[in-house]
């Protein structure tokens, strides 16, 4: 049966999968919702009525000249069927069996159909799906089968780096860079209090924020949107405001989110003063602590330029601009450079999806 969970329903079924992700949770719905975007999710429950068993959050957002709406599917669905990945294989209409109650590929076909019949609801024109990241040994999704193409344009940063963070400390410091050990341990000799920030350090945090975006030319959110990504995450214990502090000085502040076994360092920010105290690593050391004390095995460090690692290592040395501002910064903890499955649309109005690629093209262009 199809229903619409509430969000405590939603959040315990998207935290028992292996895949959970923080832009699944419902408070990223609600983040969301607050800056413009359409929120709805559709979950399968068992015959008892009592399990979710498959499910996904769609995020809506208006498109320009009242041509409808993008429908937006990041980091799922899931599929409790699937025991590791939340599409082991897609299934065309025609081979799902009649009547496949309780089997993967009828449930996986009614997850779809839910998932279409809910962006045709909001209006979309398309349905634009970033499934994540996948292990090498991970079954990808067959995107032609389900009716998606290669979308020219993603929502979320493609590449990333992981970092493992199990075994003790020194473990993890051994698998990062001499010069990043080096800094880490100078930030922890410098008198400098790294911690968990309560919601008035979030107007720090801010002022922080304005200051790395005006030195390194990147936008950032406006200060309401921390304030309620605060509100939303860290009270239940989902994420952390951490900063570092030096005699009354705010030297940098990092917001890491966790669900599962992953956490995500989404939002940092340093300042401009005492920056050879090196607040900064130390600040992200203090967030990979609080990620190990949740049980994390993986610590994201969310967006690189989206190139091949030969080429971010020839180059990130000498180029400043988009995301190669902070490449060099992130190399150094000893993660692995890994790409997501990347964006794929689903058309449900071919003449809207037209514009939208010429539109891209003519923003590329600019």
């Amino acid at each position: 049966m199809l229903i619409a969970p509430s969000p405590e329903q939603w959040d315990t079924f998207v935290k028992a999968q292996p895949r959970a992700h923080v832009l699944q949770q419902s408070a990223w719905g609600e983040l969301k919702r607050a800056y413009g975007w359409g929120v709805e999710r559709v979950a399968l429950v068992d015959d008892a009525d009592t399990q979710i068993i498959a499910g996904a959050q769609l995020l809506f957002r208006r498109l320009p000249f009242r041509l409808g709406t993008m429908a937006y599917l990041g980091m799922g669905p899931y599929l409790t069927h699937a025991a590791s990945t939340p599409l082991l294989h897609a299934m065309r209409p025609q081979e799902v069996p009649v009547g496949g109650q309780g089997l993967v590929g009828g449930d996986e076909m009614r997850l779809w159909n839910a998932i279409d019949s809910a962006a045709r609801k909001h209006g979309a024109a398309f349905l634009k799906w970033e499934p994540g990241i996948y292990r090498p040994d991970e079954t990808r999704p067959d995107f032609a089968a389900l009716g998606f193409r290669a979308s020219p344009q993603t929502v979320q940063p493609p590449r990333t780096v992981l970092i493992d963070i199990t075994g003790d400390d020194e473990a993890i410091l051994a698998r990062m860079n001499q010069g990043t050990r080096r800094k880490i341990r100078q930030s922890q000799k410098n008198g400098i209090r790294y911690y968990e920030g309560s919601k008035a350090d979030v107007a720090r945090f801010n002022a922080m924020m304005h200051t790395t975006g005006a030195r390194n030319a990147f936008g950032v959110h406006e200060p309401a949107y921390y304030e309620r990504a605060y509100d939303l995450f860290v009270p239940g214990g989902d994420a952390a405001l951490i900063l570092a502090d030096h005699d009354g000085d705010a030297l940098a502040g990092i917001m890491v989110f966790a669900v599962g076994r992953t956490a995500w360092y989404l939002y940092g920010a340093s300042a401009d003063v005492k920056r050879n105290l090196m607040g900064a690593y130390g600040v992200q050391w203090a967030a990979i602590q609080w990620a190990k004390a949740r049980g994390c095995h993986t610590y994201d460090m969310w967006g690189i330029p989206d190139a091949d690692e030969a080429t971010l290592e020839a180059q990130f040395e000498t180029r400043s601009d988009g995301l190669w501002g902070v490449y060099g910064f992130k190399r150094g903890w000893g993660g692995q450079v890994v790409r997501s499955l990347g964006a794929w649309d689903k058309v449900y109005n071919p003449l809207v999806y037209g514009a939208y690629k010429l539109a891209l093209k003519v923003r590329e262009a600019q």
